[in-house]
């Protein structure tokens, strides 16, 4: 099973290969909205990302993920999942110019999840009511990795092929994942009425609206919940406090601003929600290291 797994990935290495080149470093968006490529030639410091609802898969390399007090390293042999939308912190371990590091995401909604749960036997779906992180990790499997590899060879299909199509390969990901070990965890996060999703929730209206100021109050009566079991849970799913996770989105949010657009530091700070550029600056300069304007600029060398 482990050397048909090894052909598929080193399958996708050589379309990979063909289609794009490894001198490339950073993020490559595929002609598949759902479907992005990461390359890396060198090992990095920990560095703040966000996990969307995805399906995360490394095929050359190795990384760690520090997500709250636990740190995990994964590489090949492993996938990670994420429920929701997740700052945590990435670190790339094995890398080089000759063999690169390279993985792939494939992203989901809640409502894609769901559209596969209501079609499977609730047996199998069997689960505790109790709220847990929202990472998940496990051994990739050959059944797994069948769809997988058909989903990035329709990057070889015809545009209009390929449109149709990969959305059911896609939903046959799900269905294997959702029949897995992955299932119960999925399950969770996507059936309404479970804490879980309620929290899910609560992560996108904070997403959706960073740059307000935050009432823990409010969100907690939005889903129906008490304060204090709302912020235990809530950090129980994103390792952080509604106020820490929107400073980081915030912070995320700068950063993308700053590389993509000619403005002022304190204009970014008021955008994003900020009542203090200094404050701005010393938050940004906390998370990544340098001040937004030498960040701004470094990120801006870089070859994407």
């Amino acid at each position: 099973m482990e050397s048909l797994i090894k052909q598929f990935q080193l399958n996708i290495l050589e379309l990979i290969k063909q289609k794009y080149t490894y001198t490339i470093n950073g993020e490559i968006q595929t002609e598949i909205p759902s479907l992005d490529f990461y390359f890396s030639k060198e090992l990095t410091e920990f560095n703040t990302v966000i996990y969307e609802p995805s399906l995360c898969i490394i095929l050359q390399g190795s990384k760690a993920v520090g997500f709250g007090e636990e740190l995990y390293s994964y590489g090949p042999k492993k996938y990670l999942l994420s429920s929701a939308y997740i700052p945590a912190k990435v670190k790339i371990l094995e890398a080089s110019c000759e063999k690169p590091y390279i993985s792939f995401r494939i992203k989901f909604s809640m409502e894609d999840i769901y559209d596969v749960i209501k079609n499977i036997n609730p047996k199998k779906l069997a689960f505790n009511s109790k709220s847990e992180k929202a990472l998940f990790f496990d051994d990739i499997s050959e059944k797994l990795y069948e769809p997988i590899n058909r989903l990035i060879n329709l990057l070889n299909r015809e545009k209009e092929e390929m449109n149709y199509l990969y959305p059911l390969v896609i939903k046959e990901i799900l269905f294997i994942l959702i029949n897995d070990k992955s299932g119960y965890f999925l399950n969770k996060f996507a059936m309404q009425g479970t804490v879980s999703n309620k929290i899910v929730k609560v992560i996108s209206e904070i997403k959706d609206n960073f740059n307000e100021k935050l009432s823990v109050k409010e969100l907690a009566d939005l889903i129906d919940m008490s304060e204090a079991s709302f912020y235990q849970n809530f950090k129980t799913i994103t390792s952080m406090s509604p106020i820490q996770f929107q400073k980081k989105i915030r912070l995320e949010e700068a950063k993308l601003m700053l590389l993509n657009q000619n403005i002022e530091a304190s204009t970014v700070a008021f955008a994003v929600g900020y009542e203090s550029p200094s404050q701005f600056s010393r938050e940004y300069s906390r998370m990544f290291g340098m001040s937004p304007k030498a960040h701004s600029e470094f990120l801006k060398t870089q070859t994407i």
